[in-house]
C-alpha cells in the first residue's frame, strides 16, 4: 500500500512549482502580449488578441533587416554545431587514448568558461584587429596592390566563429568526456578481432553507440551560438546576428513587435530542441531493434 505523502512533499512540490513559474514564467508573458490587438501596449491588460504584431513584424522593423540576421544567426549556429560535433568528437578520441600534456590541454580548452564573455570577445576583436594593422603595414611597405585593398579580417566565418567556438566547443568536449569515461573498449575490441578496420570500427561500432551524445553535443553548439550576445559583441566586424539586433532594438522599439520577434526566436530555438530529442528517441529505437535483430535465431 502506497505511504501517505506528508508535508514535506506538498513543500518540495510547492518550491518547485514556483521555480519552474519562475524559469518559464517571462517567456510565457511576452509569448502572450505578442498576440496583443493593433492597440495593444507592452504590458498587461491586453488590449484584443490579434496577430497583427506578426504580421508587422514580417513587413520588417524599421530600418533593421531583421529576417537577414536571423538567417546570418542560424547560418552560423549549424557552421558552430558542425564544428563543435566534429572537435569534441576528435579531441574525446584523442584524451582516451592519452598523450603527453592532457592535462594542459584540457585546462586550456575549458578556460574560456571561466573568463568573462566579453573579456573573451574583446581579446579576439583586438587580435584580429592587430591583423589587420599587420597587412596594412605590410601593404604600405611592399606596394602590393591586392593587399591595399583590405578592409578587415574580421566576419561573421572568421572572428565571430572563433568567439562562439571559445563557447561551445569547452561543452562539447565536457559532455563527450564523460560519455567516453563510461564507454566500453569491448565493443571496438570485438570488432577488430572480426576483421575491422580502424575507420570501420569508428563508423560502425564508435560512432553509432554515441550518436545520441553527439545528438547532444549538436544541441549545445547551436542554441548557445543562437543566443550568444557577449562574446559576439566585440567580434563580430560589420553585419549583426540577430542577438545583437535584438539588443539595439530594445531601445528603439515600444510596441509589442519586439514580443512577436521573442516568440519567433523562442519557436527556432524550440524547434531545434524538438529535432534534436526526436532525433535522440529515433537513434535509440534503432539501436534497440538492432540488438534485438542481433539476439534472434
Amino acid at each position: 500500500m502506497d505511504q501517505p505523502r506528508g508535508p514535506a512533499f506538498y513543500l518540495l512540490g510547492g518550491i518547485f512549482a514556483l521555480y519552474v513559474l519562475f524559469l518559464y514564467g517571462p517567456t510565457l508573458t511576452i509569448l502572450a502580449l505578442s498576440f496583443q490587438g493593433p492597440s495593444g501596449g507592452l504590458t498587461f491588460p491586453m488590449n484584443g488578441v490579434s496577430t497583427h504584431w506578426f504580421a508587422k513584424l514580417w513587413a520588417g522593423v524599421g530600418v533593421v533587416d531583421i529576417w537577414a540576421a536571423l538567417r546570418r544567426s542560424l547560418a552560423l549556429g549549424l557552421v558552430v554545431m558542425a564544428l563543435t560535433v566534429t572537435l569534441a568528437f576528435y579531441a574525446g578520441l584523442a584524451f582516451r587514448k592519452g598523450f603527453r600534456g592532457a592535462g594542459l590541454v584540457f585546462a586550456l580548452a575549458v578556460s574560456s568558461l571561466i573568463v568573462p564573455s566579453i573579456v573573451v570577445s574583446l581579446g579576439i576583436g583586438l587580435e584580429f584587429r592587430l591583423l589587420d594593422d599587420a597587412i596594412k603595414a605590410l601593404a604600405a611597405a611592399t606596394g602590393w596592390g591586392f593587399l591595399e585593398d583590405h578592409g578587415t579580417l574580421m566576419g561573421l566565418y572568421t572572428s565571430a566563429l572563433g568567439a562562439h567556438l571559445t563557447w561551445t566547443l569547452p561543452f562539447g568536449l565536457l559532455i563527450l568526456f564523460a560519455v567516453f569515461n563510461r564507454f566500453d573498449p569491448a565493443y571496438e575490441e570485438a570488432a577488430r578481432d572480426l576483421g575491422a578496420s580502424g575507420p570501420q570500427t569508428l563508423r560502425h561500432v564508435v560512432v553509432p553507440i554515441l550518436a545520441p551524445a553527439l545528438v547532444g553535443v549538436a544541441l549545445f553548439g547551436f542554441t548557445l551560438s543562437f543566443d550568444e550576445l557577449a562574446r559576439t559583441s566585440q567580434a563580430i566586424g560589420g553585419r549583426n546576428t540577430l542577438p545583437l539586433e535584438l539588443q539595439g532594438l530594445t531601445t528603439t522599439v515600444t510596441t509589442p513587435e519586439i514580443y512577436a520577434l521573442g516568440t519567433v526566436t523562442t519557436a527556432v530555438s524550440a524547434l531545434v530542441i524538438g529535432t534534436a530529442l526526436g532525433l535522440t528517441l529515433w537513434l535509440q529505437k534503432r539501436r534497440a531493434r538492432r540488438a534485438l535483430a542481433g539476439l534472434r535465431p
